[in-house]
């Protein structure tokens, strides 16, 4: 990280808007990409000031406050929600709406509110708005949110995953009760409907009552997201004394190590089937800090011969993580690698930082509780 934050803050931001580039080329070292997503821009935010917090000396909260004013104003639509993606001269160049884009909006605004004072009401504020929004238009009758007005499908977990991160991080932020019960839904709603009753795996589409869609593309389940998953639900059901949720979270652990960890090349590949099948073996550099995080948060539940098993994967997860790190210049890293064990050729993707430092942050904390 003390290598990654210079790098990403000098070549990653134009310093004359104060935007963030969508990845850096790995010769040259410059920032790549006409256009930014929206979900880049939260995740960038929240990788400088979890860097300053952890010590790094640059200037993170200058930077993430730049990125959070040129989010405000090119980014949010009429509408209430934000757009898509936008260059950096300030044009929104796609306004789809996207479940996705919006949680990350709300989790950049909770990183936003915890470290920058000065923008911290208007962060709040801003927040309300959205969640108001997104409760107002796209409630679900039964339990989170539907993906567009009028009905889009399939419905998909993995944007109320990232709805949960929100909650939980506005939370340590805000006294407002209605992050802990949007929380506490969206988490009823992974351990009833996401997680097959039968297997325990997480799904990753369904159809309009929340049922598994139909098809192929309904028996997709992913290593990471179960790794994610087992990570948020963990530290969720610590926080509020729910043993049945550190079960559930101990089976999505366990299925993701079991099927999803390919032995030759040592990392979690990107997708199963509901049978545990190999769907597709690409493996991406986030499934590999998600597989960090889950073994922390599980060997933090765990005692005995079972928390020193958390403990020897994390050793493993760690050195998957550094397949992606070591083959690139310092500071960055490779995203994908391919079953033949190369990887493809392109730039270092910006939206992979927040994934890098979080594990780091999970890392470094749990080193402090020992």
């Amino acid at each position: 990280m003390g290598s990654a934050l210079p790098l990403w803050a000098s070549h990653g931001v134009d310093p004359e808007t104060g935007a963030c580039f969508e990845a850096i080329n790995l010769e040259t070292v410059s920032g790549t990409g006409s256009t930014c997503r929206a979900r880049v821009v939260p995740r960038q935010i929240y990788s400088f000031l979890e860097g300053t917090r952890l010590g790094w000396t640059g200037p993170g909260a200058v930077i993430a406050t730049a990125l959070f004013d040129w989010y405000l104003d090119t980014y949010l639509l009429d509408d209430g929600f934000y757009a898509a993606s936008a260059d950096r001269v300030d044009q929104v160049t796609d306004t789809t709406f996207d479940l996705y884009n919006q949680a990350f909006s709300l989790f950049g605004f909770a990183q936003v509110a915890a470290a920058l004072p000065g923008r911290r009401d208007i962060a709040a504020k801003h927040a309300t708005d959205l969640l108001n929004r997104l409760r107002d238009t796209l409630r679900h009758s039964e339990a989170g949110f539907r993906e567009a007005v009028p009905d889009r499908l399939p419905l998909r977990s993995n944007p109320h995953m990232h709805l949960f991160e929100a909650c939980l991080a506005w939370e340590g932020v805000s006294d407002d009760p209605v992050w802990r019960d949007l929380a506490d839904e969206i988490a009823e709603l992974a351990l009833t409907r996401f997680i097959d009753p039968v297997s325990g795996g997480l799904r990753e589409y369904f159809g309009p009552d929340w049922a598994p869609f139909n098809g192929d593309e309904g028996r997709t389940m992913e290593p990471g997201h179960q790794f994610e998953w087992a990570w948020l639900l963990a530290g969720w059901g610590r926080s509020r004394g729910d043993a049945g949720a550190l079960i559930a979270a101990r089976r999505l652990y366990d299925i993701a190590w079991t099927y999803g960890i390919d032995e030759s090349r040592g990392v979690a590949f990107m997708a199963l089937n509901s049978d545990f099948t190999v769907r597709d073996p690409l493996a991406r550099l986030w499934g590999q800090t998600e597989w960090i995080k889950a073994a922390i948060a599980l060997a933090q539940v765990s005692t005995g011969p079972e928390r020193a098993a958390y403990l020897s994967d994390l050793t493993e997860a760690v050195g998957a993580l550094r397949v992606f790190l070591d083959s690139a210049p310092e500071g960055l890293w490779q995203d994908k690698l391919s079953p033949d064990g190369s990887f493809v050729s392109e730039p270092a993707p910006a939206s992979s930082l927040y994934h890098i430092v979080c594990a780091i942050a999970e890392l470094n904390a749990f080193a402090r509780s020992l």
